[in-house]
């Protein structure tokens, strides 16, 4: 395959290990790769949340299903890794959506303490929570996030793939729900 082909086709297949909202088998699967510190992310992220619900509304809910994938840009955002792996930490109990929605509400705010912060306020297991952080035991999944990424042809985020091809055009409401329903036929 050229590598021109690669580039704007999802490779790495969305699957029951991804964090998902809706099932795997809606007619329009949503991925999204994406860096908590960039404000871009950020901003996609909460459009795709109100068309989610929006397509829910006038499709059902098994219409649509969203994935989102880390892609912390290291380079330029330097809280965006620990950030990452917080969201991992909360999903280990349970909490991924919840930290997830926290972290992109406040992105200004992404050093260790506001981390730990965010946590106590989930109600998570806070020495469990700063156990994994030091450790790094999610490091894994984040750079299985980026390689996946990286062999897709992501360079920057937001990146979002439409049902496995990568959505190009402007970044508003109307052009994205014509895409996504336009992809579901």
């Amino acid at each position: 395959m050229s590598k021109d082909r690669n580039h704007g086709s999802l490779l790495v297949p969305p699957s029951t290990q991804d964090w998902m909202q809706g099932v795997l088998s809606a007619k329009v699967v949503l991925v999204m790769y994406g860096d908590y510190q960039d404000s871009r992310s950020a901003d996609v992220y909460k459009l795709i949340k109100v068309i989610k619900r929006e397509l829910s509304a006038s499709f059902g809910e098994d219409y649509s299903c969203f994935i989102f994938r880390h892609f912390p840009q290291v380079q330029i955002h330097p809280h965006a890794q620990r950030a990452a792996q917080a969201a991992e930490a909360a999903a280990a109990q349970g909490q991924f959506w919840l930290m997830n929605d926290t972290l992109f509400d406040h992105q200004q705010r992404l050093e260790n303490g506001y981390l730990v912060e965010y946590a106590n306020d989930l109600g998570l297991d806070i020495p469990q929570f700063l156990k994994e952080l030091a450790k790094q035991v999610h490091v894994d999944r984040i750079k299985k996030d980026i390689e996946g990424g990286l062999q897709s042809g992501v360079m920057a985020v937001p990146a979002l793939f439409v049902n496995g091809i990568l959505y190009r055009d402007c970044w508003n409401i109307k052009q994205l729900i014509a895409t996504i329903i336009a992809s579901s036929y």
